[in-house]
Parts: C-alpha cells; sequence; structure tokens
C-alpha cells in the first residue's frame, strides 16, 4: 500500500503574536490538531474544515474550526503543486466573534 505524500506546514511569523492571546494551556491541541487535519490532505473538505466563500482579511482559502466548542479557528492556504500548506492566522471564537491576536475581525 503506497502512503500518501505529506505537505509541508509553514507557519506566517504572526501566528506566533496570534497565539500569544490563547491560553497556553490549549497549544499543544492546536498544534496537534493542525498536524492531524493538514498534513495529509489540507483540502478535502469535512464538518470542521470549509473552503471560505468570501475573501479574508488574511487572504486565506480555507479555515478549520476544532477545539471545545469549536472555538479555534485556523486559516490558511494551500499550494498543491509545491505541496505546501501556508498556516496564517489562529484566532479564537467567542460567541458569534473573532478575535485574532487580541483584535477582533468580522465573521
Amino acid at each position: 500500500m503506497a502512503s500518501k505524500q505529506s505537505f509541508e506546514l509553514i507557519y506566517d511569523p504572526k501566528v506566533a503574536q496570534h497565539l500569544k492571546k490563547i491560553d497556553r494551556k490549549y497549544h499543544s491541541l492546536i498544534q496537534r490538531t493542525i498536524e492531524e487535519q493538514l498534513r495529509y490532505e489540507p483540502e478535502v473538505e469535512t464538518r470542521n474544515r470549509k473552503p471560505l466563500l468570501r475573501p479574508s482579511a488574511f487572504g486565506t482559502a480555507w479555515e478549520i474550526r476544532f477545539g471545545p466548542n469549536n472555538r479555534f479557528c485556523v486559516f490558511y492556504r494551500t499550494a498543491p503543486s509545491i505541496r505546501k500548506v501556508h498556516i496564517l492566522a489562529i484566532g479564537i471564537k467567542v460567541g458569534n466573534r473573532l478575535f485574532i491576536g487580541g483584535e477582533e475581525f468580522e465573521l
């Protein structure tokens, strides 16, 4: 059985600032979920992984939600021809509000 080729995960330098605004106890969950969900099939739509229909502030094409009450959102774009996933933003959703790096963004 052939193994799937993995994608290289590339984090935007701003992601470190985004993580500083999220409780440290969730950092391992975020890292593990990104690895599990985006390493092999980042463009396969699932219940919590969807292509964005409108352009976002980060120029992303995809979003994945996870964690308690689906509160964490990771925004990314892919380059399938070179097998790369660019992680552009990590935020936390509170009710119907999205915060990235402590700043509120429109959903």
